[in-house]
Order: C-alpha cells, then sequence, then structure tokens
C-alpha cells in the first residue's frame, strides 16, 4: 500500500507542475516542474516521507526506459538540429562534466564520514 502511496504522490506532483506551468506559461516541462515542487515540498517538510521514498526506488532500474521516448522523439526533429551539431556537443560535454561534479559532492556531502575514511585507507599502500 506504501509503493502505490508513493506513485499517487508522486502521480499528483507532476500534475501539479503540470497545472502550474499551463496556468503561468512557464517555459519549463511539466514534469520537471513537478519534480521542482516536491522538492520544495520535500524542503519544507525536511524529511523524506517513506511511502514517496519507496516508489522512487522502484522506479530507479527503470530510468533509462522513461528516458527513452525523448531520445526517439529526438529522430522526428533531426533536421532542425543539422547547423547546430558544434553547440549540442558542446552543451552535452558541459552537461555530463557538470552532472560527475554534482554527483560527486553529494557523495562526498551525504556518504558518511566512516565510510570515506575507510575508503581512503583502502588505497593507501
Amino acid at each position: 500500500m506504501k509503493l502505490l502511496r508513493g506513485f499517487l504522490w508522486l502521480l499528483g506532483f507532476q500534475l501539479l507542475g503540470h497545472a502550474v506551468v499551463e496556468l503561468l506559461s512557464l517555459p519549463i516541462s511539466h514534469a520537471m516542474a513537478g519534480l521542482l515542487l516536491l522538492l520544495a515540498w520535500l524542503l519544507a517538510k525536511r524529511r523524506l516521507n517513506e511511502s514517496v521514498a519507496m516508489a522512487s526506488q522502484a522506479l530507479i532500474p527503470l530510468l533509462a526506459m522513461l528516458i527513452m521516448p525523448g531520445v526517439v522523439g529526438v529522430f522526428f526533429v533531426i533536421d532542425e538540429f543539422a547547423g547546430h551539431w558544434t553547440a549540442i556537443m558542446v552543451a552535452l560535454g558541459i552537461g555530463t562534466f557538470l552532472s560527475v561534479l554534482t554527483t560527486l559532492w553529494l557523495m562526498r556531502r551525504f556518504m558518511p564520514r566512516e565510510a570515506v575514511n575507510a575508503d581512503e585507507q583502502g588505497r593507501q599502500p
């Protein structure tokens, strides 16, 4: 039941994001607005809802499949990218670099100090 409740919370925030974007004519995707609203809600509560965490964990293995429709959709507008390959490659490179840096920062910030120290001791000869 917690899993279903978590999915309903996630779906509710996605629908709320859709409504906010449509009402305010914001230039962002509906799903991104929903995620930002979910983040604001979690920050305001200052704790993670257990049912949302359970639903999120269930979606992580499906992440590649959830991204696939957007990737496939690019093939329908491929002609529009004709003169912009350099900009696209630079944006992809910078985006990848920033996402790796962000992941590293988050891991260092939220991993327990004992695990970090043990990992560093394991690398020393």
